[in-house]
């Protein structure tokens, strides 16, 4: 009976005695396995950055878009023949639990201050807009309420916009252009980048009734509803349903609540993930290809070895145990010097893209580590079962 010492030193000794050769295989595992978790790392690094940057707008949001179809983002389209309007928005603030209410409308235009003009994205928005979104001012003050059914004439720059027209100048007080129209600067947000594209810093905040006249719209794209934790956004969605449909008379609008749009967006994201991580997973079919190869020529160069084993007394269990523990030590091995290699990827890419989103949790590289002993054990159980059907007779006879 051989014992597992010998087992362990035979099969070590067969992997050591071509290095060159064990080398190149175990090469086709670990770029396959530095390939997914890379990849995979990446992909989950940008699933987690978009998410993060739609949770910055709040978790308790119910919107409302016109028309039965959803519209999502800013810049709905008006595809209701009855669209939403500011007496809509006034109505949904009397529900009970509701914390803010912010009717929307988003358009692009001209914005001039002396001799500088550029054009950005205009949002008109209510005076909880900066509340509701959690947004910060660096100067002044955001959007102030309505007085007597007509706001004042005010506008809030973003971080980039107010740098290109003011520079470094405080533009408090000043005079600008919107549209056409004159507003007076009240406030400047601090600094938030891009979201998927939309650049949050290079757009000028107006109030929305100011807006219904510059875009020359009577209905809103959009009204966001904020709420406290005394409800559910399912409940509350069915409030306001209710009370749409009975100033309506029909549901001619769309609910999306802000669970809905991450839940989505989280499935699209992790199938994108997966589609990201089979890609790799070719490379590692490369690998288990050459495990295959090898162990088979492995098995015919060692017959003579084997018909030895199995005449002083190895069984075919063990000599299948023996070249299956081989083939799976050959691919750990490549899982870790994938695992090295990958290591080296991640810090030549945090130093060259600092900022792109990288996340891999530990428990994962458990799982790789797994995946590549699985794939050589699959690779090798062709080959082993062959070298242990082999009778002893025949394989000394082949020497």
């Amino acid at each position: 009976m051989m014992r597992w010492e010998d087992g362990f030193r035979l099969t070590a000794s067969a992997l050591t005695s071509r290095p060159l050769r064990s080398l190149l295989t175990l090469l086709g595992v670990a770029i396959g396995i530095a390939a997914v978790a890379l990849l995979t790392a990446i992909g989950e690094g940008l699933r987690g950055y978009v998410l993060d940057n739609f949770s910055q707008f709040g978790t308790r949001i119910v919107a409302v878009h016109p028309g039965k179809t959803q519209t999502g983002g800013l810049g709905g389209i008006l595809s209701s023949v009855r669209p939403l309007s500011l007496a809509d928005a006034e109505a949904l603030r009397s529900l009970a639990n509701v914390e803010a209410v912010v009717p929307i409308i988003q358009g692009s235009g001209d914005i001039q201050y002396g001799g500088m003009s550029r054009n950005s994205d205009i949002i008109g928005g209510g005076h909880q807009l900066a509340e509701a979104w959690r947004f910060r001012l660096a100067l002044g003050q955001f959007l102030p309420a309505a007085r007597d059914g007509q706001s004042p004439p005010y506008a809030v720059l973003g971080h980039k916009l107010r740098r290109e027209l003011f520079g470094e100048a405080n533009p408090l007080g000043e005079r600008i252009r919107v549209g056409g129209m004159r507003f007076r600067v009240i406030g400047v947000m601090e600094e938030k980048g891009q979201l998927l594209g939309f650049d949050l810093d290079d757009i000028a905040y107006i109030p929305v009734d100011w807006a219904q006249s510059l875009f020359n719209r009577d209905g809103l794209m959009e009204i966001n509803v904020i709420f406290n934790a005394g409800t559910s956004s399912a409940q509350l969605a069915e409030r306001m349903r209710r009370l749409l449909l009975e100033r309506h008379g029909d549901e001619d609008f769309s609910l999306t609540t802000q669970d809905d749009m991450l839940a989505s967006l989280d499935r699209i994201l992790a199938t994108l993930t997966i589609a990201i991580g089979a890609l790799g997973g070719i490379s590692l079919l490369v690998g288990a290809v050459g495990i295959l190869t090898i162990m088979t020529t492995t098995v015919a160069e060692r017959t003579a070895e084997i018909g030895l084993l199995r005449a002083i007394g190895a069984t075919p269990r063990q000599v299948l145990g023996l070249f299956l523990a081989e083939a799976a030590l050959l691919s750990l091995a490549g899982g870790v010097l994938g695992l090295l290699l990958m290591g080296l990827l991640l810090a030549i890419l945090h130093l060259v893209l600092p900022g792109l989103p990288l996340s891999l949790a530990p428990g994962f590289l458990l799982l790789a580590l797994l995946l590549s002993g699985a794939i050589g054990l699959l690779a090798g159980i062709a080959p082993a079962r062959r070298a242990a059907r082999l009778h002893p007779v025949d394989a000394l006879r082949s020497e």
